[in-house]
C-alpha cells in the first residue's frame, strides 16, 4: 500500500524510471488513468506512457509545458489548458471511450470540457507502462530532455469511465471501483534513481 508515499524522481535521466508490472490481459475499449504530480519544470516531459510493440504513444499522458496537458490514444494527440500552478501538486484524470471517441479531462478534481479522439479504436496489449519516462519504443528509448523530475503518487488506472465523484474519491485514495492498478495495490519496479519516499 503506497498511500501517503510519492515516487521521487531526483534528477533528469535518460533511464530512471518506475515500471508498472501489472498484466493487462485484455484490449481496451475504455480506460482512465488518474495520478498526482509536484515538479517545477518548464520543459517538456512525460508522467504516463503506456506503449505497444505496434505503438509507442497507445496512451501517453505529457506535458509539454507549464499550462497544458497532452493526451495520446493510438498515436493522436488531444490538447487541455488549465491553470499554471507554481508549488502545488496537480491531479489529474483522464478517461477514453472508444464507441464515442470523448475524452474525458479533471484538473484538480474539477472536469475540463469533453472532447473526442480515435473514435473506434482500440488500445492493445500486451502492454509496458512506464511513470517519468516517455516511451519511444517498447520499453525503451528514453530521451533525457523529457523526464520527469519531481513527485509523483497516487496513480491509478482503470478499464471503464469515471465519474466527477470518482474523480475526487481518487484523488484522495479511496477509489469507488476496483482499479486494473491503483495506489493502494500498485504494482511496480523501479529502474535507475528514482525513490519511495513518505
Amino acid at each position: 500500500d503506497l498511500v501517503s508515499s510519492v515516487f521521487v524522481f531526483p534528477q533528469e535521466s535518460q533511464t530512471a524510471h518506475v515500471q508498472v508490472t501489472a498484466k493487462l490481459k485484455q484490449p481496451l475499449d475504455n480506460f482512465t488513468v488518474c495520478l498526482r504530480s509536484f515538479t517545477d519544470l518548464s520543459r517538456p516531459y512525460s508522467l504516463f506512457s503506456y506503449a505497444t510493440k505496434k505503438q509507442s504513444n497507445e496512451i501517453l499522458l505529457f506535458k509539454p509545458r507549464p499550462g497544458h496537458y497532452e493526451l495520446h490514444v493510438g498515436n493522436k494527440p488531444l490538447f487541455f489548458t488549465v491553470p499554471t500552478s507554481l508549488g502545488e501538486s496537480e491531479h489529474v484524470c483522464v478517461s477514453w471511450e472508444s464507441s464515442t471517441g470523448i475524452v474525458g479531462f479533471w484538473f484538480n478534481g474539477k472536469p475540463w470540457p469533453r472532447k473526442g479522439l480515435q473514435k473506434g479504436y482500440v488500445v492493445g496489449v500486451p502492454a509496458s507502462i512506464v511513470l517519468g519516462q516517455d516511451q519511444d519504443s517498447f520499453g525503451g528509448d528514453f530521451e533525457a530532455k523529457q523526464s520527469f523530475m519531481g513527485e509523483i503518487a497516487s496513480v491509478y488506472m482503470w478499464d471503464t469511465g469515471i465519474s466527477n465523484s470518482g474523480v475526487v474519491s481518487a484523488m484522495y485514495d479511496h477509489p469507488e471501483q476496483a482499479p486494473i492498478f491503483g495506489w493502494r495495490n500498485f504494482p511496480y519496479k523501479i529502474v535507475g534513481e528514482v525513490y519511495l519516499k513518505p
